[in-house]
């Protein structure tokens, strides 16, 4: 059995959820989310909790299992609190600022790069280095960073460009000397 997959999601307060056939939404105070369910796997409410199971023990049906448990643990922690991913910006002149909703980052080209937020997702701009993404679909708030950060990946000789809070550049040896 999925260890995931048989591990019941727990409702916060303020979080509804309905089972249409194979479409599952959750609503909570940040807004709603769905997502359609694979066939063959069961989506029940019991009390405060979600439990997710499967019919049989199809290869199948194990993969599907652990993904759906995973995707509504996802959708409701999303509605409740919400997601976040920061990114710096590494390199001397580098910044970022907001024009209303719009992300202004000049980031050592020519022209500074502007980027629109999709339709869910908020950027912040808390210090000129750093952005944070925020949202309420994990999916596409990670989606979102990675396009931010594909803008210029940080290098391996000075570590310039931007990267996520927590990620760790392996450094390259510069140039070895004339002998």
């Amino acid at each position: 059995m999925s260890r995931i997959g048989k591990k019941p999601i727990t409702l916060p307060k303020g979080v509804e959820i309905t089972v249409n056939d194979n479409m599952v939404t959750v609503k909570g105070p940040k807004g709603t989310l769905s997502q359609a369910i694979p066939q063959g796997i069961t989506v029940a409410r019991q009390d405060d909790q979600i439990v997710v199971e499967r019919p049989n023990d199809n290869k199948q049906n194990r993969s599907y299992h652990g993904l759906t448990r995973a995707l509504l643990a996802n959708m409701v922690q999303g509605v409740s609190e919400g997601f976040e991913r920061k990114l710096e910006l590494v390199g001397v002149g580098y910044r970022a600022q907001l024009q209303g909703k719009k992300l202004v980052i000049n980031i050592g080209f020519s022209h500074p790069v502007e980027v629109e937020p999709p339709e869910g997702i908020e950027f912040e701009v808390p210090a000129v280095t750093k952005i944070t993404v925020k949202g309420i679909d994990k999916q596409l708030v990670g989606n979102t960073a990675a396009v931010i950060r594909d803008i210029r990946r940080p290098e391996p000789y000075k570590g310039k460009g931007i990267k996520y809070e927590n990620e760790v550049i392996r450094r390259k040896a510069g140039k070895a000397g004339a002998k």
